[in-house]
């Protein structure tokens, strides 16, 4: 018989108790540091793909439509492209033959729309050429850039940045994204917006200032573009408030037609 005395048991569970605690923490060190909390990824739901595409940035374009430019003020010429972004959350997927209910936005008096031609990026870089930049493009959707006009109008006055006016939630309402593959790149086709029936807004893409694959090149220029960026390319004149109640209808030529509700 093997006699084991006290000691030399504690001080083999003792080792065995170290050895175990040292493989945790390797694996801990391996795993590297989880967040607090989980952060959601925003997604778009993509026409006959199980597969959704991952939000990175929401790039908008302003004043991309002469008449529109002129009825916010400024000068239709063709003068340098300005952007600004929205936030990723500010998403709000709209399904194909659904009217989803739109909440009216606080703080506001003043909600407009703008019907506009989205662009899906699956790539990118930087200072990329007009003539390469729709080889990036994963997709297009419908999308609807909506707008607190009173408060961007406030900020602009006051020579102050106007996201308060852009960025918030729900304030990119969007379809589901179809593949280029599928459709084709938009360069051309009648776009528009009726609200309970009337036809408010009523263009056509080759109207834009600048054409999207421009608008790629340009943002290139400033940033560097990754797959999971969308472009809101601009909206045409006659944007004009919304009430409670009110259903938007918004078209795009070879695309499925978009309807909200505001509520």
């Amino acid at each position: 018989m093997v006699t084991v005395d006290r000691r030399t048991m504690l001080a083999t569970g003792a080792l065995a108790l170290a050895g175990a605690a040292a493989q945790t923490g390797g694996a801990e060190a391996q795993a590297g540091p989880k967040p607090i909390f989980p952060v959601p990824v925003t997604t778009i739901p993509i026409v006959g793909e199980t597969d959704v595409f991952a939000v990175r940035r929401i790039y908008c374009i302003g004043r991309n439509y002469a008449a529109h430019a002129i009825e916010r003020g400024s000068d239709p010429t063709r003068e340098p492209p300005f952007f600004f972004q929205k936030p990723t959350d500010a998403i709000q997927n709209v399904a194909i033959g659904t009217v989803a209910d739109h909440p009216y936005p606080l703080l506001t008096k003043n909600y407009h729309h703008e019907v506009e031609l989205v662009a899906a990026l699956k790539s990118g870089g930087t200072n990329i050429p007009p003539e390469q930049t729709l080889e990036h493009v994963y997709g297009y959707a419908l999308g609807l850039d909506m707008t607190r006009r009173d408060l961007q109008n406030g900020m602009a006055a006051e020579k102050k940045p106007w996201e308060i006016g852009k960025s918030f939630d729900h304030a990119a309402v969007l379809g589901p994204i179809h593949p280029a593959a599928k459709t084709g790149h938009f360069t051309k086709g009648a776009i528009s917006l009726s609200v309970n029936g009337t036809v408010r807004q009523d263009s056509n893409l080759d109207k834009m200032i600048w054409s999207v694959a421009e608008q790629i090149s340009k943002l290139s220029e400033a940033f560097e573009l990754k797959a999971g960026d969308i472009i809101y390319s601009g909206t045409p004149e006659n944007v004009s408030p919304v009430v409670k109640g009110d259903v938007l209808l918004c078209k795009l030529e070879g695309l499925p037609d978009m309807s909200i509700r505001i509520t």
